[in-house]
This record gives C-alpha cells, sequence and structure tokens, in this order.
C-alpha cells in the first residue's frame, strides 16, 4: 500500500478535520505549536486562537453557536535542496467563522448542523481573490449517557463533514465515543483525537492520545519550477498533515479555565505544495519529529 492511501486511511479512522469541534466544548482557546522538521533546517510553528459562542434560543435546550478561529502558520523553509523560491511562503493566514445550530431531541439524542467559510492565504498579493476561500459544512447527532455530575458518564457521536476544496473530495465521517468510566480515568475513540486520561485531582490531569493535526493555505502567487525530473510544475497550494502520538498534562486554575501542555512525536509527517487539482507537485518534509504544543483554554 503505497503513502497516499495509507494516508487516507488514517484520515478516515482519525476523521481528518479537527478543526471540527462538533463535541468540543472550548468556549476559547489560545495555543502555540512547534514543529521542527527532523534532519532538516525546516521548521513549522503555529498561533492558534478560537472561541465559541452560544445562544440559547429557548429552554429546550435549543442553541445557535458562533464559532470563530484565527490561525498564524509559519514555514521556515531553510533547506538548501528546496527548488521553489521560498519568498512569501514564510506566513500564511487562516480565518474562519461557523454558524451551527443545535437541539435536543428525544432518549438523550441531539442534533446538530454547521456551516462556514475561512480564508486560507500568504496573503502576499495585493488583495484576496477566490481561491482563498474555502468552504465547510457538517451535520451530527449526539447520544449521552448518565448524568452529567455523575462520576461515570459516556457520549457517542456520529456524523459527516466535508470541505471544499481539500485533497478529499468527499464527505468523512464523524465518529466518537467518550466514556469516563472511573473517577479517575476517561477514554476517547475517534475525532479529533483517540485518547486516556488519568484524573490525580480535581486541578491535574495526565493523558497519552493519538491525533490529527493539519494546515492548508493557498498561494496567491504560483510558483512555477522545474523538479528533478525535468517537467515543468505550478505549485498553488502548501499544506501540512501530520499524525501525532503525545502525553499531554493540564492544570486547572478553575472549574473552566485550565493551562495545557503536550510533547510528543509523529507517526506520520509531511509538508508539501500542491496544484489545483490536490496533487503532489513538491514535498518539502516527510520525516516524523518531536513535537511541542501547549495553551489556555476556557472548557464548559
Amino acid at each position: 500500500m503505497d503513502k497516499k492511501n495509507l494516508l487516507i486511511i488514517y484520515c478516515i479512522i482519525f476523521c481528518v478535520i479537527p478543526a471540527l469541534r462538533s463535541q468540543d466544548t472550548d468556549l476559547a482557546r489560545i495555543e502555540y505549536a512547534y514543529i521542527p522538521q527532523s534532519k532538516s533546517d525546516n521548521v513549522y510553528s503555529r498561533f492558534r486562537i478560537s472561541g465559541n459562542y452560544p445562544i440559547k434560543m429557548n429552554d429546550r435546550g435549543t442553541y445557535l453557536v458562533m464559532s470563530f478561529q484565527y490561525r498564524l502558520n509559519s514555514l521556515q523553509l531553510k533547506d538548501e535542496s528546496i527548488v521553489v523560491d521560498t519568498n512569501g511562503l514564510e506566513e500564511f493566514h487562516t480565518i474562519g467563522f461557523e454558524l451551527g445550530y443545535t437541539y435536543k431531541m428525544k432518549n438523550d439524542w441531539r442534533f446538530g448542523v454547521k456551516a462556514g467559510i475561512r480564508l486560507s492565504s500568504n496573503l502576499e498579493a495585493s488583495g484576496i481573490n477566490g481561491d482563498d476561500f474555502r468552504y465547510a459544512g457538517s451535520i451530527y447527532f449526539v447520544k449521552s449517557y448518565g448524568e452529567k455530575t455523575s462520576p461515570k458518564t459516556a457520549r457517542l457521536i456520529l456524523g459527516l463533514r466535508y470541505v471544499s476544496p481539500a485533497s478529499i473530495n468527499y464527505p468523512l465521517p464523524i465518529i466518537n465515543y467518550s466514556k469516563r468510566f472511573h473517577p479517575s480515568w476517561s477514554y476517547a475513540l475517534g475525532t479529533p483525537k483517540t485518547s486516556i486520561k488519568y484524573f490525580f485531582n480535581e486541578k491535574n490531569t495526565l493523558q497519552a492520545f493519538i491525533g490529527l493535526d493539519r494546515f492548508y493555505g493557498n498561494i496567491q502567487s504560483n510558483r512555477t519550477f522545474v523538479d528533478e525530473n525535468g517537467e515543468t510544475r505550478v505549485a498553488e497550494n502548501a499544506s501540512m498533515l501530520l499524525i501525532n502520538s503525545a502525553l499531554g498534562y493540564e492544570y486547572y486554575f478553575t472549574e473552566h479555565l485550565l493551562f495545557f501542555t503536550y510533547a510528543g512525536y509523529t507517526l506520520s509527517n509531511e509538508i508539501r505544495l500542491r496544484d489545483g487539482n490536490q496533487e503532489n507537485v513538491l514535498i518539502l518534509n516527510d520525516r516524523n519529529t518531536f513535537y511541542l504544543r501547549g495553551g489556555i483554554k476556557l472548557k464548559l
């Protein structure tokens, strides 16, 4: 099985859209990620700020949810072997907005739908063009088990998510099952990560997990270059896709405000340039590497 098909399988298993937060209880998040590339002078880093603002529509559990995010994706491309002009590829900006609607159904089920738009671009030209935008939509069903205040609770999430443009041009499944099976232990299977968590006490937790991370950005001024086979290629966007394993620590300042830090090693890591058909034209890095991520978030 080639690497491309293997990545597609991983994406389906872990549901390739980590941006989707259908089961996320974050109200706000600020974080920084640092991923130096192995055996390379290249470095990827990211600053991210995001938030969700729920608006109560009635007393029956119906909400309108406004979600926003901003990401500054930094690419320090210093390898002398890179054949493409890297000027203007140092920074990619992502600004996104999604509007969600959710309401309670029978038998502890909840229905939700989301739609949104985001600008993802290096913004090197004088303005904004149509290729800078991506469009997303999702639909999901959530089943809750047990009382919220109980030490043993569970939740199942099923749905579909579609983003365009994307390297996989069909809806992807949303599958997640999480359970607090002991006052000190919980686990989650699916997206955005598969994890097991240990609660030392009300303020300190430790978790091990496997998750997916990515970025995508339009290159406003396409790069034309000759590859190693002598063929002329055109790079129209840049992307990163990685599957990471990590150990994480969380410290709760209050019941809802916490600090988190994760350190780990990638299981798959690829930074590449692609053409308008989302095909590879140049792989910048594909070796596994260490990474760090940390920040502060406000949870429900």
